[in-house]
């Protein structure tokens, strides 16, 4: 991923040094592991754990000539070892180190993305707490529809955004994966024994059957709740995009001392963070389609995903965690103009209460729903600029039979929407 769009606390668990700093503990310990089980000398143990280290230099000068990373590593390593080197990677092929290696940096990367997820998760709690009373218009096909808070409208993507959490956890977790199980798999020359005392050791799980590799299967779920994850801040992105347009004005995002919103118009305070936040999202969701892609690799393995994943599995990671926090700055940062959307709710003249006095007529009139349904509508859809559905109805013979001033101030008030409001937003929080 370019500079610009990762931070440093999760890119350093997918720079180079991070990947050879993983091959290496799984090479320990499973020197550890082997001698513990007599598949090696102690002495080639205790030797590999004091002398092993790597130069990344040194590998690629290896490389060059082998065309093969890990035999590369795995040389580079054992010249620091001395005598006991060759038992560096004893009984391995390079999946078991490459993949083990793997799910060690998710798990560490995990951990990171674990609190961007809580800043996260207190910046909706606190936008909610301090907006559960806001009242604004609920909006559908982009036209006002009832009234609604916007505590509210954010509790329905912080709901989103736990559901997608925990689909993160589980994928996360099934991805924490030790495969020590050698070439295709079998265990012919390595213990299982092996395989589960570096999983413990690691606080990880084990390939229950594994071909050469990992099934991809478990990766594809992995990316596939980080698309789900990400269609979720684009869809609360977009709402927010939405609500800063100058027609409608109802929040503003936080806008620094010196920043500049256009290099042409001075006035301009443009919807960036959102924008941006949309824009990234999209890589996020296009890599699904590669994960899906790898899970279908040739008989007991191929290479075919290794490259893709290179790519995919960091940026995928640095993605998730900088829209991630990008997402929480903008909402601790957002500007909330209840004033705007008390005005804006005006603009349909009342219309917003109209399934209320739909309900009211119904019960009180005792008239047939397509009685109330159609007297209301013809009251709505003939107003006038700047006249109200309440003083329509206050107007009309036959509504001010059965409805009085007081129905519909209580009608009309939003108080009731308030209150059901509340009571909702306590059971969730």
């Amino acid at each position: 991923m370019i500079e610009r769009y990762k931070n440093p606390e999760m890119a350093r668990h997918w720079e180079e040094e991070a990947r050879w700093s993983a091959l290496l503990t799984i090479e320990k310990t499973v020197a550890e592991a082997q001698a513990k089980f007599k598949i090696i000398p102690q002495a080639a143990a205790s030797a590999i754990q004091r002398k092993a280290k790597y130069d990344i230099e040194g590998i690629k000068k290896i490389e060059a000539k082998t065309k093969h990373d890990v035999i590369a590593f795995v040389s580079n390593v054992a010249s620091y070892v001395g005598d006991y080197g060759r038992y560096v990677h004893y009984g391995m092929t390079s999946s078991d180190v490459l993949d083990s290696a793997t799910s060690l940096q998710i798990q560490n990367a995990s951990e990171e993305l674990y609190k961007a997820l809580d800043i996260l998760d207190k910046a909706f709690l606190k936008l909610i707490r301090q907006h559960k009373k806001t009242l604004c218009s609920g909006r559908t096909h982009g036209m006002h529809a009832e009234p609604t808070t916007f505590g509210y409208k954010m509790a329905g993507f912080y709901q989103e955004f736990l559901r997608n959490q925990e689909r993160l956890e589980m994928a996360l977790d099934q991805c924490q994966v030790i495969k020590l199980s050698g070439a295709v798999g079998t265990y012919s020359f390595q213990s299982e024994k092996v395989e589960k005392y570096v999983a413990k050791k690691l606080d990880m799980q084990t390939e229950m059957v594994a071909t050469q590799v990992v099934p991809r299967d478990r990766h594809a779920e992995l990316i596939l709740a980080f698309a789900l994850y990400a269609a979720g801040l684009d869809r609360l992105a977009i709402e927010l995009r939405h609500l800063q347009r100058t027609e409608v004005g109802e929040v503003v995002e936080g806008f620094a001392k010196g920043q500049k919103g256009s290099s042409a118009m001075p006035h301009k305070k443009n919807p960036i963070s959102a924008e941006n936040i949309s824009g990234l999202c999209r890589v996020l969701k296009s890599y699904s389609h590669i994960a899906l892609e790898n899970v279908s690799l040739w008989h007991e393995r191929d290479i075919s995903h290794s490259s893709t994943e290179r790519i995919m599995l960091p940026d995928a990671f640095e993605l998730i965690h900088y829209v991630t926090l990008r997402m929480a700055r903008l909402l601790n940062c957002l500007q909330v103009n209840k004033e705007r959307m008390l005005d804006n709710m005006k603009l349909s003249g009342g219309s917003l209460f109209s399934s209320h006095v739909l309900l009211a007529l119904i019960e009180k009139a005792k008239w047939s729903r397509e009685e109330a349904y159609q007297k209301v509508q013809a009251l709505s859809h003939s107003l006038k600029p700047g006249q109200n559905l309440a003083d329509a109805l206050l107007k009309d013979r036959e509504i001010k039979a059965v409805l009085t001033k007081k129905d519909v101030k209580d009608i009309f008030s939003g108080k009731r929407h308030i209150e059901t409001i509340q009571k909702r937003l306590e059971d969730l929080l």
